[in-house]
This record gives structure tokens, sequence and C-alpha cells, in this order.
């Protein structure tokens, strides 16, 4: 048995003043020593930010239709733990409910479910003695009946006028004040009702004043002891861990002041068994652009062993480091739509985080968010997350509405065939919809749902669906997105034939091991990389001030990433992934042009967009092996913009831009492969002479190794040239072996230009590889790639038809499940590869 003071503030009618009222007694009462818990019966979201505000606790909402009768007096005593009394806004008119539903979900409901007394707030600006026939049918009219204990009169036009209709009501009912008229306290309203207590700057100002013209003009204490007259409530009090299914370990009835919530994460399963030891970290969205959530859902998300961090979208420019799920609730995307639009470095990275199969849920604001643009109302469409194919627009009229939803398929958060409790709020509506599977049928198909991503207009309430927020912390927890620090030298090892490295498998030259050897000899003094870069200065005909010695292509991205403050910097994938890796490291949000399997992974420079300020693309890619053309990639420059193309694995030279001084291209090379020499780190830069001072300025004193000089002086003669087109020669003829034994057995590949092949050989051929003793390179590492697709090195005939063997044995039995198909190349934003 709980004993919990309360009062439910009810009226004959929407706009008596039922919110300014309850909020202004949660204030004054809080402000008299009282800790208040505030409450709102319905689904609304705006009234609990008031209450929140006048009670320093959060806001809380009573709704049968979206928890359940069952749970109403639970989630009461749940937000009430700890607090002295408990004030509930009504909603509407006392007896009006979900229309059709004689009455169920009103504010009389609530009150009888709950046990509440309630307090009328009545509108008199517009009557006198007929108020005393109002608040008489509202007394006796039992459908249910409710306990009403006492009136406020609201909006008085004199003492004349109030004092008739004191005289009126008589002793049929306490008269606990009266209020005169005053504008000043009624909070502003646009096309969702009220303006959020967030978005007010003057919003304490006002509620300190409501709250003084509260405590003079109603009797508290007498508001008090009818709260406290309150029967007491014999159920338990909800937790947020039971209701996921954990053992809470409670055998009596839970006290009042229920523990602390985070520490329920540790809680075991009912079922015995140990939770996952990796944690999720969700970001939920807040700020004054999404104000719109349930106290519940982020309990039920720290319940469930989730980490919940604020991410606010109008002025934070990341996620949160480690993010595994993001939760974009309701608000005023709408109204806030320029502010969101500018803030385009957070929109790239979470078009990019779900490209990458982010787990994320969006309601209503989230869902707008999302689209590829939102017209506010008025103004233009301005540009949103893009994550979704839709655009959205202001409606001719609200859409408000109880909804019963049925989950089409197996989702994030639903399984097919089940149903959920939910409303719709909104103003606004989707003028192109998303081509997929929709996350609700209402019962028309609504949202877009796939095994990452939950959209829709439709608010639910978690705690009378907590297996939504058990499912989403779940697959939060199990999200580990691409590993971009991912290599080809992690799926080599011991016992295995490695043909994941794209290290050329031949004996060095003799002339090569003799250099590395006498460089070694030598180091007795730093090292000065000035005669390499002049030996591959003539190599490629270039100036010597032109070349930039380094160690290996890693340390050259890094210094790319660090040469400027990019405002919009953008990689090309598929293709290495250490380019991301260094721009992270250095602070900014890369964007991405994913290539697409539908376009032949081939670039069109129109892809790109127009502000970007610095693009990487690798030629040919890796792992595709794709060679776009030297045109191409020139046509990728302009003014104020840097281009820096990656040719480590171009050693033919064909269509290489090496030779050429081009106005903001940056040309990188590395001597790892061809030369199988991937511990000595030696590469360089070919650049203008600027760029090259630039980066020189940002490099590490004696970076560069001797052994690493020696090899790029020996690697630049005409010697070196000639055995390295042979080596070529060599490579392309183990590729076309390769290529022609994969197409033999009917396994898909890439038309490849470099020393590997990108080939489709079915989920789980990796790992059935692996168990024949073979080692190929996973591809889902790789940005716009999943686990259907790996790469191939070419080694020797005998190696390869080995291979071919052990494909033949498995690749009849491989899965090939079917995916999300994306049309053109797709621009996103960014993660966390070496070994390429």
């Amino acid at each position: 048995m709980v004993s919990l003071p309360r009062l439910m503030v009810a009226a004959p009618a929407s706009g008596h003043g039922k919110t300014t009222v309850a909020t202004g007694l949660m204030a004054a009462l809080a402000r008299a020593g009282h800790t208040v818990s505030g409450h709102k019966v319905g689904p609304d979201y705006i009234d609990p930010g008031y209450h929140a505000l006048a009670t320093g606790r959060p806001g809380r909402n009573l709704d049968p239709h979206l928890v359940g009768e069952e749970r109403l007096v639970p989630l009461l005593l749940h937000g009430a733990a700890g607090a002295d009394l408990a004030v509930i806004e009504g909603v509407m008119g006392l007896y009006d409910g979900q229309i059709g539903g004689d009455g169920f979900a009103s504010t009389a409901h609530v009150a009888a479910v709950t046990r509440t007394p309630v307090v009328l707030v009545v509108d008199i600006s517009s009557a006198s003695r007929t108020i005393a026939a109002t608040v008489h049918g509202l007394c006796t009219w039992s459908q249910p009946p409710v306990d009403v204990v006492g009136v406020i009169l609201n909006k008085a036009g004199s003492s004349r006028h109030a004092d008739e209709v004191v005289r009126s009501i008589g002793d049929r009912l306490p008269v606990l004040g009266i209020l005169q008229r005053d504008d000043g306290i009624e909070a502003p309203s646009r096309h969702l009702g009220l303006v959020p207590a967030a978005e007010r700057a003057d919003a304490a100002a006002a509620l300190d004043r409501l709250a003084s013209q509260i405590a003079e003009n109603v009797d508290l204490e007498r508001v008090v002891r009818l709260a406290s007259a309150a029967p007491d409530l014999h159920e338990r009090p909800w937790d947020p861990a039971e209701a996921l299914g954990f053992d809470t370990g409670v055998d009596t009835l839970v006290p009042r002041r229920s523990t602390h919530v985070a520490s329920l994460a540790a809680r075991p399963p009912m079922d015995g068994t140990a939770r996952p030891a990796r944690r999720a970290r969700i970001a939920v969205a807040g700020g004054r652009a999404f104000t719109f959530r349930y106290a519940e859902t982020v309990e039920l998300l720290r319940a469930a062993g989730a980490e919940v961090v604020e991410l606010d979208p109008l002025t934070d420019l990341r996620l949160p480091e480690g993010t595994t799920g993001l939760y974009l609730g309701g608000g005023f995307p709408e109204m806030h739509a320029a502010e969101l639009g500018a803030n385009e470095r957070l929109r790239r990275e979470i078009r990019t985080s779900i490209a990458r199969g982010l787990p994320t849920v969006a309601e209503c604001a989230g869902l707008l968010y999302l689209c590829e643009s939102v017209q506010g109302p008025d103004g233009p469409a301005l540009p949103m997350v893009g994550a979704i194919d839709a655009t959205a627009a202001m409606a001719p009229r609200l859409t408000l509405s109880y909804r019963t939803a049925t989950s089409p398929t197996d989702n994030l958060l639903a399984r097919a065939g089940e149903q959920v409790t939910g409303h719709e709020f909104h103003r606004t509506h989707l003028t192109r919809t998303h081509q997929g599977d929709p996350a609700w049928l209402m019962p028309d198909p609504a949202g877009i749902a796939t095994t990452t991503l939950h959209a829709s207009y439709l608010h639910t309430h978690w705690a009378g669906h907590p297996q939504l927020a058990r499912r989403f912390v779940d697959a939060a927890r199990h999200h580990r997105g691409p590993d971009l620090r991912h290599h080809g030298d992690k799926d080599a090892g011991p016992g295995l034939v490695d043909l994941a490295v794209n290290v050329f498998d031949g004996p060095r030259p003799v002339w090569l091991d003799r250099a590395l050897t006498e460089s070694v000899t030598a180091s007795v003094t730093y090292p000065d990389p000035r005669e390499a870069e002049a030996a591959v200065a003539r190599r490629h005909g270039r100036a010597a001030d032109d070349v930039l010695a380094t160690a290996g292509a890693a340390e050259a991205f890094t210094l790319v990433a660090r040469l400027g403050p990019w405002r919009h910097p953008v990689v090309v994938h598929p293709q290495f992934t250490e380019p991301e890796v260094a721009l992270r490291a250095a602070g900014h949000a890369p964007g991405q042009v994913v290539l697409t399997h539908e376009h032949g992974f081939r670039l069109d420079p129109d892809d790109v967009p127009d502000d970007a300020d610095l693009v990487i693309i690798g030629n040919p890619t890796n792992p595709t092996g794709v060679r776009h053309r030297a045109r191409t990639i020139k046509d990728l420059t302009r003014e104020r913009r840097l281009v820096v193309v990656d040719e480590a694995f171009l050693d033919d030279d064909a269509e290489s831009l090496a030779g050429e001084r081009i106005d903001g291209l940056v040309v990188l090379r590395s001597l790892t492969k061809i030369w199988s020499i991937p511990g000595i780190r030696a590469g360089y830069v070919l650049a203008e002479p600027h760029v090259v001072q630039g980066l020189r300025d940002l490099q590490t004193p004696w970076s560069v190794s001797a052994p690493a000089i020696a090899a790029l002086i020996a690697t630049s003669s005409d010697r070196a040239i000639d055995e390295a087109r042979a080596r070529a020669d060599e490579l392309e003829k183990r590729r076309r072996h390769l290529e022609e034994g994969l197409a033999a057995i009917e396994i898909e590949t890439v038309p490849s230009t470099a020393p590997y092949v990108l080939a489709r050989t079915g989920e789980g051929s990796r790992e059935a590889l692996r168990r024949l003793g073979f080692a190929v390179r996973r591809a889902d590492t790789f940005p716009g790639l999943d686990n259907e697709w790996v790469r191939i090195s070419a080694r020797r005939t005998a190696v390869t038809d080995d291979l071919l063997s052990a494909l033949r044995s498995v690749h009849p039995v491989l899965r090939k499940p079917v995916g999300i198909r994306h049309s053109g190349a797709t621009v996103t934003s960014l993660q966390g590869n070496t070994e390429r």
C-alpha cells in the first residue's frame, strides 16, 4: 500500500486554462517547499515540458491507449517516487476521450483508474450563473464516476463578476481560488499547440510570475489537504528493468523512492543468462528542435544496459564518440530547418552512419530530419540528412489521432504481425515517399523500416511496449560498423595460404636488397630525403620541389588531413579507408561518395558535391580494381579544392597523373606492394610546390628512414622502371587467370586492372575458405560493400588453382541474401583500415 497525495486538474473543455493552472500549482507548491511530481493525461509532449520546468523533475504522461489501463497506477507511482504530492493535468474536457470509445483515455477515465480527486478549472470570462450549472453537471455526471473536490475560477472580469459566480456555486463545491484575466501568464502557441518551454527564453520568468499569482490567489494549504485525502494505492510502482523482463530481486512492495535506473543495467535477465559484455551507447536527440520524448524511453534504454548520451542536432557537429545507436524523437524540425540544414557536418555523419547500419529509431520529427529536405511554414525546402529518399512539407491540416499499428515485417523494432498502440501529432506530410518496406500498417503503409532503421510519424510509448526498447538496445549493442582499421594482414595468419595481402609474392631484386642492406650499415647520421626526392622527380619528369618523401602512403594521408581546415572533405568509396581514419583523427567529419555495383563502381565527377574542398580517390581503387580515366580525375579539380589520387597500385603508369603538375592535384605513390617491402614504409607525394611545402611543414622530422630513402632512390632508376613493368605484366597474367577461373565456376567479379579481384563469393565464403586453409580479404569493412564480397590477390598459377578447387567445393552451398540496393552514387559521411 502506498500513500500518494495527488490531485487531477480538469476542465469542461480545452481552452479553460488547465495547463496554466496545473503548471502554476506545481510551481507554487514547489516554491512552498513541496517536492512535486507533474503528470499529464494523454500523449501530449509539450505540457510535460512546462511541468518539468515547474517541478525540477521529468514530466510524465498517463495514457491508457499508449500504455494500457493496467500500467496507469504503476507509472504514476514510478514517476512520483520521492515526491510529496502529484499534480496531474487532464486533457480536453473532463469526460472527453477517444472518439467512439465512450470516454476511454479521458481525464475522468484516468482519474477513476488512479482514484485521484479532481479539481476543476473553469473559464468564467463569458458567463456567470451558468458556470454553476456547468460545475454541477461535471460533478454529477458519473460516466465514469469521479470525485470532484474543488474548483478554481479562471479569467474573472472583475470582483463583482467573480462574486456572482461564487454565490451561484454556493456550498456545492469549494472554490479554491480566483484568477483574473492576464494574458501575460499564457504560453504562446503555434501549429502543434503551445510553444515548448525549451524553445522559450522567457519561460522561467513567465513561470515565476505564474507561480506568484497562483500562490496569491489560490488556497494552497487547502489544495494540499484535498490532495492528502486521496485514497492509498495498492499497486506496485512500474520498474523499467522489470518491464524488460529482468529480475529485480524484489519479493515485496517496492519502496516509493525507486532504485536509480542506472543500477538496473547490472541486473541479470530473469532466465539467468548473462548479458553481453559490450554496452550500447545510444545518442538521443534533444535541444530546441527535438523536445518530444517520454521520460520512460530513456529509463528503459538505460535499464536494458545502454549508456544514453544527449545529442543536439542544432549545435553538435558530430555524433558522440562510440555511438552505436541513434534515437530521434519528436519536436519541431520544420521550425528550425535552417539551423538544422546549416549543420552540414553532422548531417553528413548521420547519413553515413545510417547507410553503414547504425541502428536508428526516428519518430515524427526524427522522420522529417532523415528526409532529403523539409519545407517550413514560411520558406523554401531546406536540406536535411538525406538518409531516407523522401521529402516533407507543411500540410493543410493537423493530423492528430490515436492509432493501432501492425508491423508488416520483421525489422529493427517489431516483428511481423505484432501490434502496438500509438498516436500521430503532426502538421507536415511526406511529399515524396520512400520506396521500401513500411514501418507500420495503420492500416495503410506508413514510414520505412529495415533491420537497422525504423522511421515513421507514429509516436509510441515504450512503457506500453518495452520489447521495442529491448530490441533497439540489443541491435545497438551488437552494432560494430565497418572496421576501418581492418587490413589484409588481419585476415592472413599462420598456416594459411595468403591471398589477402596485396604484396608481390616473388623475391625482391638483388639490387634492391643490396641497397637496403647498405643503407642500414650507413645509418650513422640522421636521414635526409633530398636525394630520394630528386630521384623521384627525375623518374616522373617533375621538379624536385614537386616531391615529398613520406613514410608510406599512410603518413601522406595523415599530412593531407592536417593540411587545412577542411569544411567538406569527401572520400570516394569503396576504397582504402586510411584517408577516412586520418581525417577523423584530425577532427574532420568526412563525407563519402559511395560508388555502386550497379554502375560498375565507376565515378561520375558530378557525383562529388560542388562544395567539397578535399576529394580523395584511389586509382585503381582498392578493393574493386576499377581504373578511372585520367580525364575523369582531372575533371574533379576546381578552384579552392584539393584532389588527392592514390596511385598505390598503378604500377604500369596507364592513366597515371604522376607526370603532370596540375593545379589542385596531389598524387600519392608507395613502394610497398610491387617491391614487396611493406616493412620499410616508403612512399612519396607529387604536388605543386606550395602544397608540398605545406605538407613538409607538418611532417615529423626524420620520419622517412634511411632504408626508405635508399628504396626510393633504387626504385627510381631506369632499371627499376623496367623491372616494375615486368612485374606488372606478370601480375596482370595472374589476375586474368584468377578471373577466368572464377568465371568458370560462375562467381561474379568486378572487372579489374589491379593485382587483385573483387569477387562475389557469397555470405560465409571467407570463413569456409579459411577452414580449408585459404585467407582472402574480407570486403565488408569497405564502405559500400557487404559480406557477400571478398578481395582475392593474384598469385602464382598453382596457388590460384588450389584456391579455385576450394571454391568449387564450397560455392554451391553458400547463401547469397538479398540486400538493399542503392541506385547511383550516394553521398554520405563517416568512421574509423591499413594494410590494403
